[in-house]
């Protein structure tokens, strides 16, 4: 007997509609004709066992009791899933043969890993056991799936990264959050001050932001633009280079701070012949965007329809699940297996008979075209999220669900349109002896921008438009043109600003930019990130339930228990650096280049230090703060009745 071990019930029944029929329906499964059967997790059936299950005195909270460093890692049965749990226990045992079927990421592996582990299967069992990779529910793209299983064991790198991951966060977050709320109530504070190795650092950045916006004192700086034209009466402008001569009159960023300054260079050039010292015109192509991974839809979603990147994770899931148009949602890859290219004219031709824009959309993309987004070497155990043959039910959706898929297919489609094509122009010119640049791009052929709605815009998000000009004259080295008028552009320096969902989430997915120390960035160039594409909407959502984030508006706050709370803390945990080495260090564990004793080792000593700090730290800040809210905080929601989700079930508070 085969036994399928789904990770939830929706994925099961996707697995049993793509097998021979007549099909008899158990309690927790479904027994195929053949008398193999197809069963479920519902998510995570187990979790990490609570402290008191290693000591009973570990259930009060004392600094004595500190670290709680287990030496033999244990399970529980979660309360609600012990049921299902005992069925599947009964099924690996009479089963001669497992397939793992579990979502086709880090947590999806261990998830039925740790069941097959927890109900001690037979060592030839689990040597036998294959993988099941399912990234498309429709019936079609199961059969084939199941037609390509692989050793399970291939997997165990993956499966050890989930795990270290899973008791570094409990041994982390469990042990800080008991230090430091310790210390809060020691201070008057009643509430909890959680601590994890990824929502912690979010709080950092979002504070620190507060804070720089706060501190930030805005100055006037000026620009000379030289108003142009040409023997042929073309016109179009130029901005003034300053000198190195004019240095003590610029800030850092070379921004002239002295008015008459600009008015003595305005003055000068006025009416004056200007030459032309340089002057290129290069024809370039722009390769279409690479389609959505969960982050990078997040985060256009967030632009385009101020969506919360959880609105857009269940939002997907619904689009997966229920409606079965889209790939496996929470998926950190942004390519796709050349072997999937064949599937784009049934694909395509769903979307053609779609919504009116998908339409127009499919009805101009050459599916010959092979774009640089299938490329095997980059696709790991998932690729890009992608519709699938299912994508004619789009008049359908209810709003949201509809923008969401909108952005999924559109990026799909642009795969099939050819590069934009533009022409760089860039003019140098010397006037009165001072020097003055021009930049233009002209759009040739549009190519896939064509499918990007109000074009015209979409450059002032880049420039200021005043920077670059939509078209420059042709003209050569040598040539002479006329300016008719300096003029001045008084500017103000503007703060930072606020986080937005959209922001928040870019900024967690390239971390990088705000590591401190340079060797951690250099190694976070290519596998930067803070969480990963599954859990960050998770982890900016726990940070407004406890109320260390508000909102005003689409802008995203600390809140002034959060910013206390972050006063208090060590730069370490705080800044981002400490979490994107853990992370680098899990991906490269995941690819097997990183050892999980080594990692776990080095964490629990750090974890000690930490310790240590928290002892000495100032609870002055902790006094006098807000009392925790007892209201529950309310979800952004997509509006609509869900399906049973992974988010819910295999929410890590310490995170």
């Amino acid at each position: 007997m085969i036994l399928y071990i789904a990770e939830k019930p929706s994925l099961a029944r996707a697995i049993a509609a793509a097998l021979p029929s007549p099909q008899r329906k158990e309690d927790g499964c479904i027994w195929l004709p053949n008398g193999d059967c197809v069963s479920w997790c519902i998510g995570h059936l187990l979790e990490q066992a609570e402290p008191h299950q290693y000591n009973p005195a570990f259930k009060s909270w004392n600094f004595d009791h500190l670290p709680i460093i287990p030496t033999d890692w244990q399970w529980q049965e979660k309360t609600n899933t012990k049921k299902q749990l005992s069925i599947l226990k009964k099924l690996i045992k009479k089963a001669t043969h497992l397939v793992h079927a579990g979502d086709p990421d880090r947590e999806g592996q261990l998830l039925v890993d740790e069941v097959l582990h927890y109900v001690k299967t037979a060592s030839g069992k689990l040597k036998t056991t294959q993988r099941l990779l399912i990234n498309d529910l429709t019936p079609a793209a199961v059969k084939k799936a199941l037609n390509h299983l692989q050793p399970n064991s291939d997997f165990a790198a993956l499966s050890r990264s989930a795990l270290a991951r899973a008791r570094a966060d409990w041994l982390f977050g469990l042990n800080l959050t008991r230090a430091y709320t310790i210390r809060g109530r020691q201070a008057g504070y009643q509430g909890v001050l959680s601590i994890g190795r990824v929502q912690t650092p979010v709080l950092g950045l979002v504070a620190a932001r507060d804070k720089e916006r706060e501190q930030f004192t805005p100055k006037d700086y000026f620009q000379v633009w030289a108003q142009l034209e040409t023997e042929d009466a073309t016109k179009f402008q130029a901005k003034w280079i300053p000198s190195d001569a004019c240095k003590p009159h610029m800030d850092e960023e070379k921004r002239i701070l002295n008015r008459a300054l600009a008015i003595n260079v305005a003055n000068r050039i006025t009416q004056k012949t200007a030459k032309i010292i340089e002057a290129n015109y290069k024809q370039k192509k722009q390769a279409p965007p690479l389609p959505y991974n969960l982050s990078s839809l997040q985060i256009d979603a967030a632009r385009a329809f101020s969506m919360s990147a959880q609105q857009v994770l269940d939002t997907c899931q619904t689009l997966y699940e229920r409606h079965q148009m889209i790939t496996y949602p929470r998926s950190d890859c942004r390519y796709l297996p050349r072997l999937q290219h064949k599937d784009a004219s049934s694909i395509i031709n769903a979307l053609s008979k779609s919504t009116p824009e998908l339409i127009k959309g499919a009805e101009n993309a050459n599916t010959s075209i092979l774009s640089k987004a299938w490329n095997d070497k980059q696709v790991t155990a998932h690729h890009a999220i992608i519709p699938t043959t299912q994508a004619y039910k789009a008049a359908s959706l209810g709003k949201m669900e509809s923008q969401v898929f909108g952005l999924i297919a559109r990026q799909y489609l642009m795969q099939f349109y050819s590069d934009y094509d533009f022409l760089a122009s860039y003019i140098k010119l010397d006037i009165a002896g001072g020097q003055f640049e021009a930049k233009g791009n002209t759009p040739v052929s549009l190519g896939w921008q064509s499918l990007l709605p109000n074009k015209k815009n979409t450059s002032k998000e880049k420039s200021n438009n005043e920077e670059e000009q939509s078209e420059l004259p042709k003209l050569k080295i040598g040539d002479s043109v006329w300016c008719h008028q300096g003029i001045i552009h008084d500017k103000t320096t503007s703060a930072p600003a606020a986080f937005t969902d959209a922001t928040l989430l870019a900024a967690m997915t390239g971390i990088s930019r705000f590591v401190t120390n340079k060797d951690i960035k250099a190694i976070l160039k290519d596998t930067d990130g803070l969480g990963t594409d599954a859990t960050r909407a998770s982890i900016i959502e726990l940070l407004f339930r406890r109320g260390f984030l508000i909102r005003e508006g689409k802008q995203i706050h600390a809140s002034v228990t959060g910013r206390a709370f972050v006063d208090c803390l060590p730069s370490q945990l705080v800044t981002p650096d400490m979490t994107a080495q853990w992370e680098s260090t899990l991906n490269a564990m995941s690819l097997g280049n990183s050892s999980y004793q080594n990692f776990m080792m080095d964490l629990e000593g750090n974890l000690i230090q930490l310790l240590e700090t928290s002892k000495n730290i100032s609870s002055t800040a902790l006094q006098h703060l807000p009392e925790p809210s007892k209201k529950t905080y309310p979800k952004r929601s997509s509006g609509k009745k869900k399906a049973p989700r992974k988010t819910a079930l295999r929410k890590n508070t310490t995170k």
